[in-house]
């Protein structure tokens, strides 16, 4: 199976980072960069093209979470295009691709980006967005709780594909903490020497290398059984959500290890892209959790 990008899909990645390069990672998120994010047609690539979408895939869309993950985004993309897209009713999938509705829906009791959005699917509902946020490991990607809300489980398709985009925002994440651990390893001098000519700094940076290209291949994976409505879809996504979100966990902490430290202070952005790989690690599946779902699939 060829899981190289095709012209297209690279050009998409190209362009993605290039956007994404000028205004982020920042603390904040500038909700003017919606309507944006709307012009450039990335809130309705998998929609089809009689509902004002671009008619492509959840390919496509993987390849914009892996550089949203790259650039630390805080906005509520994986909210609408992750969670609810796939749910929503024609009328309200328009609306979310020409960027005039945000979305979001309700995981168990959590609501990802409450603050952020219009309305929530809960238990195949549309409710307004109102409730309470509740305390979140990264409060870039902050979580509420609706009113009264019961336990709102997703399941098949919908879950698979919010997985697999959590597994490409990961491989992002990992790819970036990769690169600035290997630029401060060839800058910073210790003895007279770049301290990455010490294998107790080269050696957790080629882990890292193995991690990500592993996590990436699984990702891919995942996002072609989801955009194929494949069999394999669930698994796939479970494997790598498991595999990619213990990668980016890894691989920020490797990092901060070779910035000595720094990396986990709050002036810089190591400590940011740590959080955000903790988020995803816990969010719609533990890694213990997932590799068991995998087990009785292969199993059953």
């Amino acid at each position: 199976m060829d899981f190289s990008l095709t012209e297209e899909q690279q050009t998409l990645k190209d362009e993605a980072r290039r956007w994404l390069a000028e205004r982020y990672p920042a603390e904040e998120w500038n909700e003017s960069d919606w309507g944006e994010l709307a012009e450039l047609g990335w809130l309705g690539v998998s929609v089809p093209e009689d509902q004002g979408g671009a008619g492509l895939g959840f390919l496509e869309e993987a390849v914009i979470f892996e550089e949203l993950g790259r650039a630390l985004y805080p906005g509520p993309y994986f909210a609408t295009v992750g969670l609810a897209l796939p749910a929503l009713p024609p009328e309200e999938a328009e609306q979310a691709a020409a960027g005039a509705r945000r979305w979001s829906a309700q995981v168990g009791t959590l609501v990802p980006d409450l603050d952020k959005v219009d309305a929530v699917l809960s238990g195949g509902e549309l409710v307004a967005a109102e409730g309470e946020l509740v305390e979140s490991i990264d409060p870039t990607r902050t979580l509420g709780r609706l009113p009264n809300a019961s336990n709102n489980l997703l399941q098949g398709s919908a879950l698979a594909r919010a997985r697999a985009a959590l597994a490409c925002e990961a491989v992002g994440i990992a790819q970036r903490v990769l690169e600035l651990g290997i630029e401060h390893a060839s800058t910073r001098q210790q003895f007279g020497k770049p301290i990455g000519v010490y294998q107790a700094v080269s050696h957790p940076l080629a882990d890292t290398y193995g991690d990500v290209e592993l996590a990436r291949s699984l990702a891919y994976w995942a996002a072609w059984a989801v955009a194929e409505g494949d069999e394999q879809a669930p698994t796939a996504a479970a494997a790598a959500k498991a595999f990619a979100s213990e990668a980016a966990v890894a691989a920020c902490e490797r990092s901060i290890q070779v910035h000595g430290g720094t990396g986990f202070t709050w002036e810089h952005v190591l400590h940011r892209y740590y959080k955000r790989a903790l988020w995803i690690e816990q969010f719609a599946g533990t890694p213990s959790a997932l590799r068991a779902e995998v087990a009785a699939a292969l199993l059953d």
